[in-house]
């Protein structure tokens, strides 16, 4: 099994790499020709796969859940704790973490919902839920 001081060792090499080189890695390291992205992104990639490697990748349960969701074409049903959900709204990104403890937290302060999140950006009675993605959003009457 690899060391995290060797997977340290890894993904600084890869900081270093022009895109070329990069490439080079992925057809070496996954043995398929490498997606045609940025340096930046493939970096990325790289680097997870490498993390992957060395220390176990996601569950199958896990794994299974993320190919239903993305062949739903939907986010992910529930609100777990310790993510951390975005939201770009006039030109701003708002970013609101979902504690472990369960406490809602935006812009500095405690928050009971999302709902009441989404009314402090917008201004308006929004869906907590809609207006970060889990939920559709209600159309406007006919």
């Amino acid at each position: 099994m690899t060391k995290p001081k060797d997977i340290d060792a890894r993904l600084e090499e890869f900081e270093r790499m022009e895109l070329e080189q990069l490439r080079d890695a992925w057809r070496r390291q996954l043995r398929t020709a490498p997606p045609k992205v940025s340096a930046g992104l493939l970096r990325l990639a790289l680097a997870h796969a490498c993390q992957e490697k060395a220390l176990g990748g996601l569950s199958n349960a896990t794994r299974r859940r993320l190919r239903e969701t993305v062949a739903a074409g939907r986010p992910l049903p529930s609100i777990l704790p310790g993510m951390r959900l975005a939201r770009v709204w006039q030109g701003t990104t708002h970013i609101v973490t979902m504690g472990e403890d369960g406490v809602i937290r935006w812009n500095d302060r405690e928050w009971r919902s999302l709902s009441q999140v989404a009314r402090a950006i917008t201004g308006t009675n929004w869906s907590g839920p809609a207006f970060f993605g889990f939920r559709a959003k209600r159309s406007a009457a006919s």
